[in-house]
């Protein structure tokens, strides 16, 4: 990896800036940067200390996954730990003061992650997302249908926290339209509200026009959520652990600076193709997944771009 890493390239888009280092390449555009190495490498090379406002990190989870040429896979669960607490630490020190940290791992990892996050940032929410089975589930156990994520500040008396952004319904006032009789005068409950600690975001399925070819990318709205509540527009947002670059591409469309880290090549064409920087990765031209799919009866098929998921089960 390091050999095409330091090798030249010309073959990209007018106005993309192009880093190349012994370990990493950047490739910039407008306010998106993508760069291609190892988060351990790039965090301590590349990435000014207190410069970023929010940090989204969901790291390789140690369940055995293939990404691309990678295999999420340790020796033990202490090698993937102290792994976890290098890049932790690299983190930690790229918040600003004001700073906010999410960070995802698995439910077995989830625990060790939080005692030692917690002797660095203030963890403010403990978040699940949950979502559907996609009609396959354990027979012999309770399966897992969430994911934990922590919300953590750098400091607790200033911290970013849009909450008027990210309302939802709060179905007492806005369904039931039930009245407060408690008070002096009585007043129907609120219609919205700010979400709670349990999430539900369907997950990213094949027909759904923003899904890549990843073994775990986050859906769109997650990400939504997360950087209007946590950032500003023109605020720096920071992904270590990129994959499909959805974080880079909903923090563009929401007027935030990005940096967006990945070390598997066939990720960072994702991300050069969906940031709008580039079209052309050494020579390749780069195109969205084709994503197409035969009908049951064999008669027709359907060009997935022009359809909307009807279901959380498709």
């Amino acid at each position: 990896m390091s050999e095409d890493m330091t090798k030249a390239t010309e073959s990209v888009a007018n106005g993309t800036k192009i880093t190349a280092q012994v370990d990493y390449r950047e490739f910039a555009k407008d306010t998106a940067s993508v760069i291609w190495g190892d988060c351990l490498a790039v965090l301590k090379q590349t990435v000014p200390d207190a410069s970023v406002d929010l940090i989204f990190a969901d790291p390789p989870y140690n369940i055995g996954k293939r990404f691309a040429d990678f295999r999420d896979s340790w020796p033990s669960d202490e090698d993937y730990a102290c792994w976890c607490e290098a890049w932790l630490a690299f983190c930690f020190a790229k918040l600003r003061a004001n700073g906010t940290m999410y960070v995802m791992a698995s439910t077995q990892s989830m625990p060790y992650l939080d005692l030692y996050i917690r002797k660095h940032l203030t963890v403010l929410s403990r978040i699940v997302w949950h979502y559907d089975s996609s009609g396959v589930q354990a027979k012999s156990k309770f399966g897992s249908m969430y994911e934990p994520i922590l919300h953590c500040v750098r400091n607790l008396d200033s911290y970013t926290f849009n909450g008027e952004a990210i309302q939802v319904e709060a179905r007492t006032g806005a369904q039931r339209q039930l009245i407060d009789y408690r008070k002096a005068v009585p007043t129907q409950y609120n219609v919205t509200k700010i979400p709670g600690n349990a999430w539900y975001f369907p997950r990213v399925r094949y027909r759904m026009a923003e899904y890549e070819n990843h073994p775990s990318q986050k859906p769109e709205a997650l990400m939504e959520r997360i950087i209007l509540a946590s950032s500003n527009p023109g605020d720096t947002v920071l992904d270590p652990f990129s994959g499909t670059f959805t974080t880079g591409a909903v923090a563009q469309r929401l007027g935030r600076h990005s940096i967006s880290i990945e070390r598997e090549v066939e990720y960072v064409k994702i991300g050069l193709r969906r940031l709008g920087i580039s079209r052309i990765f050494d020579g390749e031209e780069l195109k969205p997944l084709d994503k197409t799919y035969e009908r049951r009866n064999g008669k027709a098929k359907h060009d997935i771009g022009k359809s909307d998921q009807r279901s959380l089960f498709e």
